[in-house]
């Protein structure tokens, strides 16, 4: 796998991108802290540029599905880069406006981005690989968010705002210099693509019914993003409890740190453990973590459950990745993902909306004792059913 050139271009192209991203996002609530004042404002704000990557990604599927992921991949790229020039503008006007059309046009290129990497993934190794290049490409996704959140802090608090957005530029331009060195054959993909005429993103759904293990994974990434959803809301909201901004840079350190490890480990545990033992697992402990939350005035508990938590993602999201691109067949990926992307980015939203809402009501120990309760219940409500349909639980 570590001689194939298009492993490193995804994973250094992944982490060069994870760099922009996080430049911007750091940048992003630092413009939002000045002039909103409201945690659920903020969430409001963030979830209309989610928004926007909902209503795109049918488009998406069907383009990724039709064309060269590479072009795709590319012409992605190209609009990330146009986006940081809105982000001046709205520095040079103080405009929250021009800033949530950088978030919409931002999360439109990432309808594209995300869901045509994800298909090129399983073109470019063996499937005995997929799993470890998955954990791989989470790593140098997370790495990028440590590196890239301790560097725009740096930034935040010793040079002007716009400079994070410079390097955001910055990274975007070499992401697309590095995708046009990505080398894969979509000759044969393009031409049963063509004559399916895969162009209807509801194809997808009756597909999903004859996958259950696939249907059961993607309701259970719910479990993650109640957490993942809510993560920058809550980081904010720990350092307000205690009083402390140095204990933002440590929960994001920690977690970071955490996931990697999960991601290195999974293979290890993927070898001991069938897959749906190993999912179900790991969705009981990010439940039972939420929970945990409820302890969040102790400040050592909250270093505990970020660690803990990075680990847990770190082991669920290549397992469950794994999972969706062995089971769905291939001429379905581009839509599949852009669906799954689809999914993700309306329960990023309603979770984003639902944790504003309710650490202005109950306060951030109320809203995890909450989330952790409805994870729990809901893995343990799947587990059950597949038990009643007679589906085995340590499904591989």
């Amino acid at each position: 796998m570590w001689r194939n050139r298009n492993v490193w271009i995804v994973l250094i192209g992944e982490f060069i991108v994870g760099l922009g991203l996080w430049a911007g996002i750091i940048g992003n609530l630092a413009f939002m802290t000045e002039f909103v004042a409201s945690d659920f404002h903020k969430s409001v704000i963030l979830a209309i540029g989610m928004l926007a990557g909902v209503i795109v990604a049918p488009l998406a599927g069907r383009i990724i599905d039709a064309t060269s992921k590479k072009k795709v991949l590319i012409g992605s790229s190209i609009g990330r880069i146009f986006t940081v020039f809105v982000m001046f503008a709205a520095i040079m006007f103080d405009s929250i406006l021009l800033m949530i059309v950088f978030l919409v046009l931002l999360q439109i290129a990432a309808a594209f981005f995300m869901p045509a990497i994800q298909s090129v993934v399983p073109k470019i190794v063996d499937k005995k690989d997929l799993l470890s290049l998955n954990g791989w490409h989470m790593n140098a996704r997370t790495l990028s968010r440590i590196v890239g959140a301790a560097a725009a802090g740096l930034f935040v608090a010793n040079f002007d705002l716009i400079w994070l957005y410079v390097v955001s530029l910055i990274m975007y331009i070499l992401v697309l210099a590095t995708l046009f060195f990505l080398q894969i054959d979509e000759d044969v993909v393009e031409r049963t693509s063509k004559e399916k005429e895969s162009g209807s993103f509801r194809e997808v759904l009756p597909v999903l019914k004859q996958y259950p293990v696939v249907l059961v994974t993607l309701v259970l990434i719910v479990v993650p993003i109640l957490f993942l959803g809510s993560f920058n809301l809550m980081i904010m909201k720990i350092a307000q409890m205690h009083d402390s901004t140095s204990i933002s840079g440590l929960l994001y350190t920690v977690e970071g740190v955490g996931f990697m490890l999960g991601a290195i480990a999974v293979k290890q545990l993927g070898l001991r453990m069938k897959t749906g033992t190993m999912m179900f697992s790991l969705a009981l402990f990010i439940g039972g973590l939420q929970s945990l939350l409820f302890f969040s005035t102790i400040e050592i508990m909250n270093v505990i459950i970020f660690a803990s938590f990075g680990f847990a993602v770190g082991c669920f999201f290549p397992t469950t990745m794994t999972i969706f691109q062995k089971q769905m067949p291939s001429e379905y990926h581009g839509r599949f993902f852009a669906f799954r992307n689809m999914i993700d980015q309306t329960l990023f939203q309603v979770v984003l909306l639902s944790t504003g809402a309710l650490l202005d009501w109950v306060g951030l120990p109320i809203t995890g004792l909450i989330f952790g309760l409805f994870s729990l219940a809901l893995t343990i409500f799947f587990m059950l059913y597949l038990k009643t349909k007679k589906y085995s639980l340590t499904f591989d």
